[in-house]
């Protein structure tokens, strides 16, 4: 089949689009074993609204089952299940054991129940894995493709498979070759898992990543911010990446409340407690601010799944806080379900999510945005577009707990800004971060590619 670009692809009438017949599409998605994952809550809820419209979809996971605050509906069915995926790599016998065997060892519940009792493991250690997996046809898990490929051919009958993420890709060349369908990829952060790779691991994905990217038609990213620089990770024209913004299911999303008349302002932070998503700095700014005579009453507010692996960071903040003596106005408030999140988001007067590392999806700074929460985040990454985009909160320097403090500030001595801002960021979320208009303009890009695969032919 050709190669086709986007470029070369035009988008169909709008108003056609309805009367056309529904594509089936085999979306494949990287699960996150236990933990709430910002792609996989993408994924289901493209997935969702994407059925709402008609469309045939079916939700495919991959390594793990996936975990979503919202109803889940991807297949019960895992492929490249990570028990096999592991045991391939670091054992010859597992890449010839019969495919029964590999079907029990792919059970969700086993690698649901695994992934709940397991630290993971470090990314850095992981190198020889991951050059596998992209190796494809060529790596040590081969057979998972080909599984994945008969199920597909007898049961998925796809006219587009789309790939969750670029980790993927190994898997892309074997399956359009005897699928002959076009192939779609989601760019969903995949650099912050690949930079803590070791040498000589990182330059050979690196390599790897580039010469698979040529298997795939089009790419999807979530910002403008994201596709420029995914393009030239992968070295790929850059009219290859189609822009499509994350929406979100706005059910139950709806006002700031805020503290009870005569409460402390609270600032929140909901994330993955992790060092890169830079809660220490919040908590650098908090104290700055609770130093300052001039402020009123402050409370600081977290919450947001915790893995095994980063305890001993969120201890080291916890001793932090301790230090600084603002323990009584600190609260961890843990993970927490859909209603419990959009509770948490509500309550709060302003968040920020102080990343070190530039961001690429900023999902739970789109879902304070909803409540009319207003938001202070770095000046990097994908922040700099949304901010400027929904006029919704304001940007801070970096790893700099000084200026975090002083944006922090405005807001706490301008309650006129707070609802300013919060009032402008909700109504372009409502407006614009849809998840049904996520799922219009992917049904509009899977029209495109199907037209193009077919005068390719």
């Amino acid at each position: 089949m050709t190669q086709q670009t986007v470029s070369t692809i035009q988008p169909p009438d709008a108003r056609q689009d309805v009367d056309q017949p529904p594509v089936r599409i085999v979306y494949l998605t990287a699960g996150a074993a236990s933990r709430y994952c910002g792609s996989c809550l993408h994924d289901n809820g493209l997935a969702k609204a994407l059925a709402e419209l008609g469309e045939e979809i079916l939700l495919v996971p991959m390594y793990t089952p996936l975990r979503t605050d919202e109803e889940n509906v991807s297949l019960d069915r895992i492929f490249f299940g990570g028990v096999n995926v592991y045991l391939q790599q670091h054992s010859a016998i597992f890449r010839h054991t019969p495919w029964l065997v590999d079907r029990w060892l792919d059970s969700p519940r086993l690698l649901d129940w695994l992934s709940r009792r397991s630290a993971g493991m470090e990314v850095a250690k992981l190198g020889a894995l991951t050059v596998s997996t992209l190796q494809g046809e060529q790596g040590r898990q081969r057979k998972e493709i080909e599984k994945l490929i008969r199920w597909l051919e007898s049961d998925g009958r796809p006219e587009v498979v789309h790939l969750s993420n670029a980790l993927l890709l190994g898997a892309a060349r074997r399956l359009r070759e005897r699928l002959r369908v076009p192939m779609v990829c989601s760019l969903a952060g995949e650099d912050l898992f690949l930079e803590q790779l070791k040498e000589p691991h990182y330059s050979r994905a690196r390599d790897l990543l580039r010469q698979r990217a040529q298997d795939v038609d089009v790419f999807v990213a979530y910002n403008n911010y994201f596709a420029d620089f995914m393009a030239d990770y992968l070295g790929i024209a850059r009219n290859r990446i189609e822009v499509i913004r994350h929406g979100l299911d706005l059910a139950g999303h709806g006002q700031r409340r805020g503290g009870e008349p005569g409460s402390p302002f609270t600032i929140g932070f909901f994330s993955r407690i992790a060092p890169e998503k830079g809660l220490d700095v919040l908590v650098e700014a908090f104290a700055l601010l609770c130093a300052d005579s001039a402020l009123p009453p402050l409370r600081l507010k977290a919450a947001g799944y915790k893995s095994a692996g980063d305890e001993p960071y969120f201890q080291a903040v916890l001793k932090r806080v301790e230090e600084l003596g603002l323990a009584e106005r600190f609260e961890f408030r843990g993970e927490v379900d859909r209603a419990g999140k959009i509770t948490f988001l509500q309550s709060l007067d302003v968040m920020s999510v102080p990343t070190i590392y530039r961001e690429s999806k900023g999902l739970s700074v789109l879902e304070a945005l909803a409540n009319g929460v207003p938001v202070v985040v770095p000046r990097h990454g994908s922040f700099t577009e949304l901010i400027e985009h929904t006029g919704g909160g304001l940007l801070c320097e970096p790893e700099n707990p000084v200026d975090l403090a002083a944006k922090l500030r405005q807001y706490i001595l301008d309650s006129a800004l707070v609802e300013e801002h919060g009032r402008r960021g909700r109504a372009i979320i409502h407006a614009q971060y849809t998840a049904r208009q996520m799922a219009q303009e992917h049904r509009q890009l899977y029209r495109r590619v199907k037209a193009a695969a077919a005068l390719a032919k």
